[in-house]
């Protein structure tokens, strides 16, 4: 075992415990939007995995632009392939404020934004501005989708330009989809309008 001093203390060498092996992530699939009402990673189709061969998978979302100013950026699971985006979750929204013009700021939960052991679509971001400079990025990971066990958890960080005051507001969502089938597409789109640009890629962690 080697010993190294530093400043009178001495302390193991890290060299002295072996390495540690970290894991990777796979770029899978992007979809780029242009005026799309919806964008969907369906496993099987168009290259897109998202079945066991990884158990977490992270979204990135860069630049989404909404057509329609003030809406809502959000997603929903499929169990059947992307024939149905209804999976039941169980959700909590967090979000925190700052307005341009360092009048206030805010931190809440967001009792109106989560869903409780609901179908519809999970907001990842409210108030979206649609001028030409707003837009909104983040990420979404979902936890070992292909599970038959478990509920399949999932985390989403979104942070954006609210259009009306203006003031960047960043949310925290998380939750789960109440269901032990396994998890096999998702779908993104605005609560009001299409996507008007902006990319989303899906990534496997090993």
């Amino acid at each position: 075992m080697s010993i190294v001093t530093l400043n009178d203390r001495a302390v193991r060498s890290v060299s002295a415990f072996g390495s540690v092996s970290g894991g990777s992530m796979v770029f899978i699939k992007k979809l780029t939007a242009s005026s799309s009402g919806t964008l969907s990673f369906v496993n099987g189709a168009s290259n897109v995995v998202l079945d066991s061969t990884y158990k977490e998978y992270l979204f990135t979302f860069k630049n989404i632009h909404p057509a329609t100013g003030s809406t809502h950026f959000q997603f929903n699971l499929s169990a059947d392939g992307g024939s149905n985006y209804n999976v039941t979750k169980t959700t909590t929204y967090i979000y925190a404020t700052h307005k341009e013009d360092g009048a206030a700021t805010n931190l809440a939960y967001s009792t109106g934004s989560d869903l409780a052991q609901g179908t519809g679509f999970q907001k990842i971001g409210d108030g979206i501005g649609n001028s030409n400079d707003e837009c909104a990025s983040g990420t979404l990971t979902l936890f070992n989708p292909s599970s038959t066990t478990f509920v399949k958890h999932f985390i989403a960080n979104l942070n954006y330009l609210y259009q009306s005051p203006a003031y960047t507001q960043e949310s925290f969502v998380a939750g789960y989809g109440n269901t032990t089938s396994a998890v096999n597409a998702i779908q993104f789109k605005m609560s009001s309008g299409n996507i008007d640009a902006g990319d989303i890629c899906l990534y496997g962690i090993n």
